[in-house]
Parts: C-alpha cells; sequence; structure tokens
C-alpha cells in the first residue's frame, strides 16, 4: 500500500514533467527544424496523452497494479510520437519520461525496459544521422547518440527516487504509529497512578474496615457501628475521588490548543470564585503528560486561592521559559510563611502544594513559590520542553 502511494505520487509527477520538457525543447526547436508541423502534432499527441493518463489515474488510481498494461500502452503512444515526429526532439523527450515511468512501477527490475528504450533511440538517432551531411554530422553526432543514455539515467533515477519515498513513507508511518503506543503507554501509566494515589488507598481502607466488621458485630456493637459508618464514608469519598478523576481526564481535551485549555481553567474558576483572572498567555504546546500535569497544577493552585488566600486579583501566565515552558499564578491575597523545604508543608496538613510540587516533578518540572503574609504568593512551575524524552531517559 505504501508503495502504491509513492508510485502513484511520482507518477503523476513524471506525466506532468514530461510534458513540460517536451513542450519546453519542441517550442525552442520550432525554429531550427524542417517540419514544424510534425513536431506540433507529436506535442499535441504528448499533451493529449498526459492528460488522459493523469485523468484515469485520479479517478482510477488502482489501473497501476496492472503495471504491464499502463507500460504497454505508454510503449504505443511513444511508438506513435516516433512515427508523427519523425524522429524529433519530442519522441526523445518521450522516450525519456517512458524510462521513468517503468523505473517507477517496476524499480531496478525496469532495467531491461530501459535498454530496450536506449537502443530503440540509439537507432533513430543513426537514422537521423545518416540524413545530415558530412561536415553538420560530425558536430551533432555526439550529441544525438548521447541523448538515448538519457533514458537508462531517468529510469534509474526513478527507481532510485521511488525506493527512498517508499523508505520515507514507511518510516513515518512507523514514527506516528510509536507516537500513537508511547501517548496511548502514558496516558495508561499517568491513570493508573491517579488511581492508585486516590481511588485505591481509599478502596483499601474500606476493604479494611469491611473484613473487621463481622467479627465486630459480635463482640463490640458499638466499634462495628463505628466501622459501618467508616465503610459508608469511605464509599462516598471513593465516589467523590472518582469523580474528582474523571473531571480532570476531561479538563484537557489534547485536540484543543493548550491555551485554550488554561483559558477554560481560569474562567471556569473565576465564574464559580468571583475573582477575576487576569490571563497572559503565549501559544506554547507541552507534551501530553505535561499538559495533563499543568492542568491539574493550575487547577489546585486556583482552589488554594479560593479556600485559603482570600484574593481579590489572580494573574495566570503562561508561556517559554529557558529550559521550555513555564507556568505561573500569581494572586494578592493574604500570603503565607513558606518553609524552606516544601515537603515540610505536610506536616500542617497543607498537602496541596506538595501534590503540586510531586506532579511537577513527575514530568522531570520544578515548582517555586515565593510569599509572605500580606503580600499574596507566586508559583512558577517550568517543565522541560520534550518531556517524553526526559521520561524516557529516566526509565532506561
Amino acid at each position: 500500500m505504501k508503495r502504491f502511494i509513492a508510485a502513484t505520487a511520482l507518477l503523476r509527477a513524471v506525466l506532468i514533467g514530461r510534458l513540460v520538457l517536451a513542450g519546453t525543447t519542441v517550442g525552442v526547436s520550432f525554429r531550427l527544424t524542417s517540419d514544424p508541423t510534425a513536431a506540433a502534432l507529436a506535442l499535441a499527441l504528448i499533451a493529449l496523452s498526459t492528460v488522459l493518463a493523469v485523468a484515469l489515474l485520479n479517478r482510477r488510481p488502482q489501473v497501476l497494479r496492472r503495471k504491464l498494461t499502463v507500460l504497454f500502452a505508454d510503449a504505443v503512444v511513444m511508438v506513435a510520437v516516433l512515427m508523427v515526429s519523425k524522429g524529433g526532439v519530442a519522441y526523445f523527450c518521450y522516450a525519456a519520461g517512458s524510462a521513468a515511468l517503468a523505473g517507477v512501477l517496476l524499480g531496478t527490475g525496469g532495467a531491461a525496459l530501459w535498454v530496450a528504450q536506449a537502443v530503440l533511440g540509439l537507432s533513430v538517432a543513426v537514422q537521423l544521422l545518416r540524413g545530415i551531411e558530412h561536415g553538420p554530422r560530425e558536430v551533432v553526432a555526439p550529441f544525438l547518440v548521447a541523448v538515448p543514455a538519457l533514458d537508462l539515467v531517468c529510469g534509474l533515477g526513478a527507481a532510485v527516487l521511488t525506493a527512498t519515498l517508499y523508505r520515507y513513507i514507511e518510516l513515518s508511518v512507523e514514527t506516528a504509529v510509536d507516537a500513537q503506543r508511547s501517548a496511548a503507554a502514558s496516558e495508561r501509566a499517568r491513570l493508573a497512578r491517579e488511581m492508585h494515589d486516590s481511588v485505591a488507598k481509599t478502596l483499601r481502607g474500606i476493604s479494611f474496615a469491611a473484613v473487621a466488621l463481622p467479627s465486630s458485630l459480635r463482640r463490640h456493637p458499638a466499634l462495628a457501628e463505628q466501622l459501618a459508618e467508616t465503610v459508608s464514608q469511605g464509599a462516598d469519598v471513593a465516589v467523590r475521588e472518582t469523580r474528582e478523576l474523571l473531571t480532570a481526564l476531561r479538563r484537557d481535551v489534547p485536540d484543543q490548543p493548550f491555551i485554550e485549555t488554561v483559558r477554560g481553567v481560569c474562567e471556569g474558576w473565576s465564574t464559580s470564585s468571583g475573582v477575576h483572572v487576569r490571563l497572559a498567555v503565549t501559544p506554547v504546546e507541552p507534551s501530553l503528560a505535561a499538559r495533563y500535569e499543568l492542568t491539574q497544577i493550575l487547577n489546585e493552585a486556583l482552589r488554594n486561592v479560593a479556600n485559603h488566600a482570600g484574593a481579590r486579583h489572580v494573574e495566570v501566565a503562561l508561556g517559554r521559559s529557558p529550559g521550555g515552558v513555564r507556568l505561573t499564578v500569581r494572586d494578592d491575597g493574604a500570603g503565607f510563611v513558606l518553609p524552606a523545604d516544601l515537603s515540610h508543608l505536610s506536616s500542617r496538613g497543607s498537602f496541596g502544594v506538595v501534590g503540586m510540587a510531586e506532579r511537577a516533578k513527575t514530568v522531570g518540572g520544578t515548582l517555586h513559590m515565593e510569599s509572605r503574609p500580606g503580600a499574596g504568593t507566586v508559583m512558577m512551575v517550568d517543565v522541560p520542553a520534550d518531556v517524553d524524552a526526559w521520561t524516557e531517559r529516566v526509565t532506561r
């Protein structure tokens, strides 16, 4: 199928190129030929056959599967051009194009056909030389003898070009397939990580409580009541976490520009919180994994602003950084005292910032925060431009 696509594209180019070459050479030689009518008729025949061939190729490209039939029909037209032009320059142009067609359709397997066309061209050249006087013959002979050799060059060149184009298409398809597989694997790994970090832990806790429930019903009814309440609450939490996970997965649509995702998150949060968000975004396209993590970090940062900062204005900036992509969230809220290590915030119950830092780290990025009481907070996330390459190096 790939070779068929390559052959179809190259055949159109060869047909049109042969017509242009024949038209140019015949037009230049009009004043030099003794029979311009024959040259004009030959050119008209070439133009008509080219139009019909291109039209047939566009409407029924499957005709190329009958390679020998196509080459036979082209050879018939070539003989007709030879007879009409009486061995003129139009014939030699058409013969070179026929050799190229054979190279496209048969590859190097068309070598015998190239040689046959070159021999026929050489025979025509010899006949033309016999009709030229001795003096001019010595001048014209090298050119007429050399022209048929172009059949071999055109045939081999077309075969090599077809093989190269075929290989290029094959590599392009393989690259696209590998990219799809890599994206699918990344999505599965990310979903598994999200499930493990949220729903799976909640369900594990529910399972432990449920296992202890039967024995507690007999021995400690009060404890059994507490365990039943724990199971009920855990189920509610699992449902909520699942809903949040599904919402997070839908939050970013990879088919749309990433700036639209950022704008959608900010507008949705601004509508629900009543806080104005000023956007300053530059068109950038992080990798699939980085898009997801940046979207989740942005959502968590805005949620923290709504829950803790008491801000009146928020600025969100997205653009390029020296190492890749930078997302910045700045608010004019209450601010807070930052510890030297952000991981110490978990001891205060501030798991949101720690989670955002961990998300940035999973895609090779870093999270930096600046804040002072009464001076607002600035959060900056930098992720590398080629996250997929970074992930591949880390996993090796």
